[in-house]
């Protein structure tokens, strides 16, 4: 009876220590998904969002999700499409906020009037809510024959507002052959 009591003792322990503040702060993710997709609606029924990755990690400690290959499509009605894609990412706990970072892509397909507009950097602030975009690194922006590269970047895509912070360099070809 001894060796029982003294035995449910040191399990008793055992699992008390598994506990301890150090054991629940331990950054273990709860689940992972591989290969998923999804799709945000307009109220009218329309796909206004389709965000997709090679695989999700979702930690409980923190409430932190983890991408890897992540790529976003915006596709609101009378607006050019956006597309964006990354080495890896990060989504804030209600999923408005995507961070994205390493060799980040930004495409916005051509419009009738307008080239494609591709833009690249090393990480990107996405805001779905209010359809902007912003970083505080090295950008570097390309549409038809004008380039655009300065540090710090925020773009409204509502608005169609740009927004260089510094280091502002800008090339501008002639259409015009003669």
């Amino acid at each position: 009876m001894l060796a029982l009591a003294l035995l449910t003792f040191y399990l008793e322990r055992t699992v008390r220590d598994d506990e301890s503040p150090a054991a629940l702060r331990r950054h273990d993710p709860d689940y992972v998904v591989t290969n998923f997709t999804t799709t945000t609606y307009t109220g009218e029924g329309a796909v206004e969002t389709v965000m997709s990755a090679e695989r999700m990690v979702h930690y409980p400690d923190d409430d932190t999700t983890e991408l890897f290959a992540p790529r976003v499509v915006y596709a609101k009605p009378q607006q050019p499409r956006f597309s964006v894609r990354a080495e890896r990412g990060e989504l804030s706990r209600d999923g408005d906020e995507i961070f994205l970072y390493g060799d980040v892509v930004l495409v916005r397909d051509a419009a009738a009037n307008r080239p494609e507009a591709r833009m690249t950097t090393e990480f990107l602030h996405v805001l779905r809510d209010r359809s902007l975009v912003r970083t505080d690194r090295l950008v570097k922006i390309v549409e038809g024959g004008r380039s655009l590269e300065g540090r710090g970047m925020e773009y409204n895509n509502a608005s169609r507002e740009l927004v260089l912070r510094a280091d502002v360099i800008a090339r501008f070809a002639s259409d015009a052959v003669e």
